[in-house]
């Protein structure tokens, strides 16, 4: 527990790169096009809870790992965001799946340290395109359900993403008490 919180506050923290593709504004709500590479990230996936009730264990489960609960106990810096995937119903309401993911930092891309928790999965995610909008605060499911309500109406009806799923993103360490970054990302529909 101390290596986690260790490396999150004084480790390393790399953020996601990504190509921008567009900046936009529409009806008062600015949000971003962006391109990510495919990359490895470790996963802990959840169901039967909700997402206030389970996001925290996720999330701490991830930072453990890169933060030393892995076979050679390494700290391996941090990687932002913080990827909650989460699976809405037909009334927005978000089911009790969730697949929490972290980038696994650049160095350990290429040999990734094994976890020692078995519910942590190494997985290699393609490349993907995504319609993103930042906010800030402490977010729970209240919050991303809001802001992807307001992305989606900004999109509108026919713009081309998955509607069956988005992603809830944090940037910043659990402890952080202002100044926080928060995004809702939906995938974009390849042609």
């Amino acid at each position: 527990m101390f290596g986690m919180i260790k490396n999150t506050l004084f480790g390393v923290t790399e953020e996601t790169e990504y190509k921008l593709l567009s900046s936009e504004t529409k009806d008062g709500v600015s949000f971003e096009t962006r391109r990510y590479d495919a990359s490895k990230y470790a996963v802990v996936s959840s169901e039967g809870r909700t997402f206030d009730q389970v996001s925290g264990e996720l999330v701490r489960k991830l930072l453990m790992y890169i933060g030393g609960s892995n076979e050679p106990a390494e700290a391996m810096g941090t990687a932002t965001p913080i990827i909650i995937t989460v699976y809405p119903r037909n009334d927005g309401v978000l089911s009790r799946r969730l697949v929490a993911g972290i980038r696994i930092p650049t160095m350990y891309q290429q040999a990734p340290p094994p976890p020692t928790d078995t519910s942590i999965r190494i997985e290699e995610r393609p490349g993907m395109t995504v319609y993103a909008l930042q906010f800030g605060g402490f977010a729970g499911e209240t919050e991303y359900r809001a802001e992807a309500l307001r992305l989606t109406r900004t999109l509108g009806e026919t713009a081309p993403f998955q509607r069956k799923q988005y992603f809830c993103c944090s940037f910043d360490p659990p402890l952080k008490p202002y100044g926080r970054r928060n995004e809702v990302w939906f995938l974009q529909e390849e042609p």
